[in-house]
């Protein structure tokens, strides 16, 4: 089952009964659950009672046209003297009709509510996930699956609407239903009533032998169905089809999928031709209960009881409205043990405490202290159960001055970009003090910290929207001329108005539209249009080539002018320059100095130059 579980156990509020038994069973132990779920619903206390009322009133009316039906067969269509009442008939099939009328107002009236409430608190909730979820550190991130959280938030959150239609609505109705019923068939007539309820449990003991098999049908069903989902979403990205054609393995692809597809089919037959068998079951006892009752009582005439025609023709009415409403009743339980577990779900991620946090009393950034950067003996490790001599920096200390330009070299694992990740505050030291202006990063405002640095990765993350938006997404509400600035001072400008649509170019899926060079420089773009006084660059042309590097290069050279810059290199022909040059290997800080320096002392730097001096001699 862990294709099942990829879409979350509650994948679309657990479309199987096995499915939801899995739900329940994994779910999580929250501390007052229940009063946390009436708090969800209380800001809606008015229309969830009229709700309340509206079934009620709904399921009683329901029962008694089959009491009315009574008076027209006895009274109406067969008095006990002279040809049918067609006066007292009229009013009876005029209340009926009415009555009906009424129960499907208040129907639709009902199921607009629940609407309403289901979808707001649903609404509300998915926005008060997505916002907690956004003041995470991001270490949960690194250590949860984008899945995982997209399933609370997409399936545990949008099954909110459902519980309130499936619980709440059916738990209520059904149950009003099958009292007032009962109470109806007891008016008409004990002794149906008894031989009516004596036969039920055989229907339901065959519905539930029948709703087993279909249960694992269905969950074998969704399995097949996640893992089409998964090869379609492999197959047809953009990464996978350039891979299966690359590798000219676009037959085997198509033949893992027909296979798949083969045996979706099968399944689907298998679970259609079950679900025949229940609902020709359910005919069957439909048709087989008022037949007993019929023979019933005709002996119960025979023994000369007072039973009617219309007494038998209303209980036989009354009756079948008993039988759905019972079962859903049977299956009340189990969805408020999963409604239960889909809250607790959710509830789960809501209890989740950032571990970083601005602090309740930050500290004023000190603005002619701006660009100062300090790391004093610092220590960091992923994993704090480890051991300080596997941690991922180790005493680290130096300090960068304003305006100053310093590149962070060595070998894959150093620790370099964990460095850098310091400086936000994206994880917080295990020992030392990381100081911004001056001030340990721990006191300060953490939205104040971000608004000064900037930071540009090797993967630029553009959105599926316009080359203007993505841009834009450096400094709210800039204007076209600011982001048009932004673009010529990162050497882009030209290229965008190369496009037909220039500025309103939609950039395609994670950027695939543009070259390497071309989703760099809109990033770089960014980077300007924010004008922070920390720029961190971390491996921002590593993947390109010669040209676009040089494009690149010139762009971050302008960008990096004015404004403390700490650059983390691959290359290093592209921080030759650097006023101050970090080599960093096991966590640790083994030579500083300029490009200069570090080749006279023959050290790492020196030894990782060569290297790439000999694999690529043109470069230097």
């Amino acid at each position: 089952m862990s294709q099942t579980r990829a879409h979350g156990p509650l994948g679309r509020y657990a479309s199987t009964e096995e499915s939801k038994r899995e739900a329940i069973a994994n779910a999580p132990l929250i501390p007052g659950l229940l009063s946390r779920i009436l708090r969800l619903f209380a800001p809606h206390q008015k229309p969830l009672t009229v709700t309340i009322c509206l079934v009620i009133v709904g399921a009683g009316l329901s029962v008694v046209p089959p009491l009315l039906i009574q008076d027209a067969f006895n009274l109406g269509l067969f008095p006990e003297a002279g040809g049918p009442n067609l006066d007292l008939l009229g009013t009876l099939v005029a209340i009926m009709v009415g009555i009906w009328f009424a129960i499907g107002a208040l129907s639709v009236w009902q199921h607009y509510l629940t609407a309403q409430i289901g979808n707001r608190v649903m609404g509300s909730l998915r926005v008060t996930m997505f916002e907690h979820l956004q003041s995470m550190h991001l270490g949960f991130f690194t250590a949860t699956k984008t899945g995982a959280i997209q399933s609370r938030l997409q399936n545990d959150v949008g099954g909110v609407a459902t519980v309130l239609k499936e619980v709440i609505a059916n738990m209520l109705g059904s149950t009003v239903t099958v009292g007032a019923s009962l109470i109806a068939m007891l008016i008409l007539s004990w002794e149906l009533t008894l031989v009516a309820v004596i036969l039920l449990p055989f229907m339901v003991i065959l519905q539930k032998r029948i709703g087993r098999v279909r249960a694992r049908i269905a969950a074998g069903t969704q399995t097949s169905l996640s893992e089409m989902s998964a090869m379609t979403q492999e197959a047809l990205g953009i990464s996978g089809i350039l891979l299966s054609k690359s590798f000219g393995r676009q037959s085997s692809e198509v033949d893992r999928y027909r296979r798949e597809n083969l045996n979706q089919v099968n399944l689907q037959v298998r679970l259609s031709m079950s679900g025949q068998a229940f609902f020709a079951l359910v005919q069957l006892f439909m048709s087989a209960i008022p037949a007993v009752i019929y023979f019933v009582a005709g002996v119960l005439i025979l023994g000369e009881t007072s039973l009617t025609v219309g007494t038998v023709v209303a209980f036989t009415t009354a009756q079948t409205r008993l039988l759905f409403p019972m079962m859903n009743l049977l299956q009340i339980g189990l969805e408020i043990q999963t409604s239960r577990a889909l809250f607790a779900r959710i509830f789960e991620y809501l209890d989740l405490t950032p571990a970083i946090t601005s602090p309740e009393n930050p500290k004023p950034i000190d603005s002619s202290k701006l660009g100062l950067v300090e790391f004093d003996h610092v220590s960091f490790r992923y994993d704090e159960s480890g051991d300080y001599e596997s941690a991922g920096l180790r005493d680290v200390h130096f300090a960068i001055n304003p305006g100053e330009y310093v590149a962070l070299v060595g070998p894959s694992g150093a620790g370099k970009t964990t460095l850098t990740s310091l400086i936000p505050r994206f994880f917080d030291v295990s020992r030392g003090e990381v100081r911004f202006a001056g001030i340990n990063v721990n006191h300060l405002d953490l939205d104040d910290l971000m608004s000064h640095i900037g930071i540009l990765s090797q993967e630029i993350f553009l959105f599926n929207d316009t080359i203007a938006e993505n841009i834009a997404y450096g400094k709210e509400g800039a204007s076209a001329s600011e982001i048009q600035d932004a673009a010529r001072a990162a050497n882009i400008h030209t290229a965008i108005m190369s496009f037909p649509e220039g500025y309103d170019t939609v950039v395609g899926e994670r950027g695939y539209r543009l070259s390497g060079g071309e989703k760099q420089r809109i990033g770089i773009a960014r980077v300007f249009l924010k004008d922070p006084e920390v720029l961190i660059l971390d491996e921002a042309t590593s993947s390109l080539d010669t040209q676009s590097e040089r494009l690149v290069q010139a762009a971050l050279d302008s960008a990096s002018a004015n404004r403390t810059t700490i650059a983390i290199a691959h290359r290093l022909s592209t921080v030759v320059n650097a006023d101050r040059i970090i080599v960093m290997a096991g966590g640790r800080i083994v030579e500083a100095g300029s490009h200069r320096e570090l080749l006279r002392k023959k050290g790492l730097y020196a030894t990782l130059l060569k290297e790439q001096q000999l694999g690529n001699r043109d470069d230097y």
